[in-house]
């Protein structure tokens, strides 16, 4: 199992942010399951998304950015902070244009866990995985990856981001 100084290690890796994105991915199979793993960033000022992180990356690669149409997911998932979960390919279809290729690769369930962070959603995590997976206990179980999410995805955007960290007060 990973532990807390494990993951924190994968945080101190230089190798950034690939170190700290396979930690999240090892402690997501530990913690609820996931064949398919997926990391979304999400800027809510520009509606964009961006797949940053993928266990998958012939089948599913770090993609480009893209917009985050308004549908009934995206309410769900990046307006009301809510977790979105389908457990069998006809939940996945009716949201997900990919479900052909999720369903090729073994997966019929999906649960996508925002992660919030100062009243916003900065990304999604993505788990994926066999028909009926993700059940309420799994569901519940997913809530200790929200703060390992936060510190991949606050720790990908500082090292996009050209613009000077700064912090205290002056």
């Amino acid at each position: 199992m990973l532990e807390t100084r494990d993951f924190a290690q994968a945080l101190a890796d230089t190798e950034q942010p690939g170190a700290a994105f396979d930690a999240l991915c090892r402690l997501a199979q530990e913690t609820v399951g996931a064949k398919l793993f997926t990391v979304m960033t999400f800027e809510s000022e520009t509606g964009m998304a961006r797949r940053s992180y993928s266990n998958m990356p012939e089948d599913y690669p770090v993609s480009g950015t893209k917009p985050a149409n308004e549908t009934d997911w995206s309410r769900q998932v990046l307006r009301d902070r809510q977790t979105f979960v389908a457990n069998d390919i006809a939940g996945i279809r009716a949201v997900f244009y990919d479900h052909e290729l999720i369903d090729s690769l073994g997966c019929q369930s999906v649960m996508n866990l925002p992660i919030t962070v100062a009243g916003r959603v900065i990304g999604t995590i993505n788990c994926l995985h066999e028909a009926g997976h993700y059940t309420e206990d799994r569901v519940a179980a997913a809530e200790a990856l929200r703060l390992p999410g936060a510190a991949c995805l606050l720790l990908a955007r500082a090292l996009d981001d050209d613009t000077p960290q700064t912090g205290g007060q002056k």
